[in-house]
Order: structure tokens, then sequence, then C-alpha cells
């Protein structure tokens, strides 16, 4: 017993360490995602490499398109700000709140290089916009990050589905890419501290 104890002891110290070791593997396309959105997506991971290049924030970027063009844009800052809500989809609807309205937002999609966070989904309903895609799941960067998945997770489609259910979300859409921009962020992050 005490053997068996100890050794489920050492796996709870070790097991996230195991678990970043190897990066996940890519999930699937989302099969509604189209061309667009895979041009769109492009621009959210540019513009989630940002804010690692320029040590303003983690890994995320998020654009806002209506119509075919790019009306907003954001990286994330949380670093740069001191301001843990500067995601790049709260930064976001933060940023452009004042200058777009309630009838666009709505009309508009979302490209957000991860999933978003409960925090983002609650802005993104708030904000009345009705369509999101989004690149790398919220479990895979998590498992690069070394955090183990937890029992029941809670992603963007059940909060949407909960809080705004028209909400339409399509995703994980090119997350190989979004995962290797993890990949080159939080191994380097996690071993300052």
């Amino acid at each position: 017993m005490k053997l068996l104890r100890r050794l489920a002891l050492v796996l709870s110290v070790f097991a996230p360490l195991l678990v970043s070791a190897t990066p996940p593997p890519a999930l699937p396309d989302d099969p509604a995602c189209t061309a667009e959105d895979r041009t769109f997506m492009a621009r959210a991971y540019e513009l989630a490499r940002k804010p690692v290049r320029d040590g303003t924030g983690a890994p995320f970027g998020a654009v806002l398109v209506l119509d075919g063009k790019i009306i907003a844009e954001y990286s994330n800052c949380e670093v740069a700000t001191h301001d843990p809500t500067k995601h790049a989809e709260t930064g976001l609807i933060s940023a452009f709140g004042a200058k777009i309205d309630r009838a666009t937002f709505a009309r508009a999609t979302l490209y957000t290089s991860s999933e978003p966070c409960t925090m983002c989904c609650g802005a993104i309903r708030f904000a009345g916009i009705r369509q999101v895609v989004y690149g790398t799941t919220e479990a895979q960067f998590e498992r690069i990050i070394g955090d183990a998945p937890p029992a029941h997770p809670l992603d963007s489609r059940e909060v949407f589905t909960r809080t705004a259910p028209g909400t339409v979300v399509r995703g994980p859409l090119m997350e190989a890419e979004g995962l290797a921009i993890h990949e080159t962020y939080w191994p380097t992050v996690l071993h300052r501290h």
C-alpha cells in the first residue's frame, strides 16, 4: 500500500511534465470550415506570433471579419499591459467596442487563434458576435503548457450552447500551425519561473 501511495504521489508530480514532453497531435479541421476561413485563420495566427516576438503577451490573436474584409484585429497583450483581461478576443472587443455597433458585431465573424476561454466567451456573447471560428482547441494547448486536461472540460461550444444558443462555433482549424506557435512560447516561459 505504501508503495502504491508513493507511486501515485510521484505520478501526480511528474505527470504534467510527461504530458508536455510530447506535443499533442493536431486534431483534424472542422469540416464546416471553408477556404475563406483558412485565410482569416492564417491572419489570426500571424497576430498570435506578434506578442511572442515582441514580448508583449502570450500567443493569441483575433480578427473580426465582415463581408470578407477584416474590420478589426488584436493580439494578446497581457504582459505589456499587466492586465489579465487583455486576451485577443476581449482586447479586440474592448478596443473596438466604441467604433463597432452591435449590429455590425452580430453580422461579423470572429476568428481566434485558439479556442476562446470562458471569459472571452462572455465578452463575445455580450458584444453580440454570432459566429466564431477558432484554430487550436484549449485542451490541446493546455497539454503543451503542461496542464492535465480537466475531468469535465468546459469547451466554448458548451458555453455558447448554455448562454447564447444562436452562436455558431467552428473549429479547430489549422491546429498544427497553432500548436507549433504554442510550442515556441510556453516551454520558454515555464522554464523562466
